[in-house]
């Protein structure tokens, strides 16, 4: 089977308004990769109480005009349709820039909750500046989303970005993880508003940076944090080191931990093997990465990231090479306490 070949099965979904989703299939039917043929960079999936699958992404273009944050839908993650922008409107505190990044969107008791990092207009007098972590709500999945006024944090570079939220059901402790510019992989409590963090809650160092000039190390720059929890296990995924451009060099790894705060402990630590890389490039495909994980209703863990089509790098003649980063999936198995992506060479 070719490399761009896998097998999914379809989920039974609901029935949305006048467009009715598939009914349940017992078969398997195969789908090609890329999912999403289009620049979709840093996809989060989300699987929302009307049924649907929605991915979030990182700003792009769509019909020539430039998408603060990317929305798609899918019915069983095999066919995609882009919806346009789940935040039209950009914040007052970061209206003149265009820096709007790796989202993640969560749902709780019918809200609909949107982290993202954006670049503070005040960066555009003090170089010093950085982006911030910040949080939209909006109360349909597709948006549109609103800013709450104020950024979550801010900092130098681009540290404080790639947020993830997640409720940890062993404490009932509502965590954002988020992390890169050279630092670690960072998690911290959020207050019961979900738009605040919980006063005095310490932030977490999770997986750190190695900085060794080796290029089978991927680890020399962390971030794409994503985390689940299995047989007791919290897993959590991470990319590094370069996502994109002429010197993209990027991967998938993993850690993991009896608690959704640490420590953790990973792949490499755990086998002695020089890298915990649970997927890199291939022939096909440059720079996977940055991840998320969804759980199927027939109990399969599939994987939505992104990577380069080596037959398409850019999205025009004028871009960079290693910037057109397309939207994958491929089916995870777990073997000796691990994950294990099912990508055919």
């Amino acid at each position: 089977m070719s490399p761009r070949l896998f097998l999914a099965s379809l989920a039974p979904l609901l029935v949305i308004g006048c467009a009715p989703l598939p009914a349940p299939d017992t078969e398997f039917p195969a789908y090609s990769n890329p999912v999403l043929d289009r620049d979709f960079p840093d996809p989060a999936v989300l699987r929302a109480s009307d049924g649907w699958y929605y991915a979030f992404a990182t700003q792009g273009e769509h019909e020539g005009t430039m998408q603060n944050i990317q929305m798609a839908r899918s019915a069983d993650l095999i066919t995609w349709q882009h919806l346009g922008d789940a935040l039209p409107e950009k914040p007052a505190w970061a209206s003149r820039t265009q820096d709007f990044w790796a989202p993640h969107v969560t749902e709780s008791d019918g809200r609909f909750y949107l982290y993202y990092s954006a670049k503070p207009d005040a960066a555009l007098q003090d170089p010093e500046r950085g982006l911030c972590l910040a949080v939209a709500t909006a109360n349909r999945p597709e948006g549109p989303f609103v800013d709450v006024g104020k950024p979550l944090e801010c900092g130098l570079g681009f540290v404080n970005i790639d947020p993830m939220a997640f409720d940890d059901p062993v404490t009932g402790k509502r965590l954002l993880y988020w992390g890169s510019g050279f630092g670690p992989i960072k998690v911290r409590e959020l207050a019961p508003d979900r738009v605040s963090f919980l006063q005095d809650s310490p932030t977490v160092d999770l997986v750190g940076v190695d900085p060794t000039n080796d290029p089978e190390n991927y680890q020399r720059l962390v971030e794409g944090a994503w985390v689940v929890l299995r047989d007791g296990w919290y897993y959590l995924f991470y990319s590094g080191d370069n996502c994109c451009g002429p010197n993209a060099h990027y991967a998938l790894m993993v850690a993991r931990s009896r608690s959704a705060t640490g420590p953790f402990e990973t792949l490499s630590e755990a086998r002695g093997t020089p890298s915990s890389v649970v997927l890199e490039a291939d022939d096909l495909w440059n720079a996977p990465g940055h991840n998320s994980v969804i759980r199927g209703s027939g109990g399969t863990d599939w994987i939505l990231y992104h990577a380069v089509d080596r037959d398409q790098p850019r999205s025009s003649p004028e871009a960079e090479p290693n910037t057109r980063r397309v939207m994958l999936l491929a089916p995870i198995v777990w073997a000796d306490g691990w994950p294990v992506i099912e990508r055919e060479d």
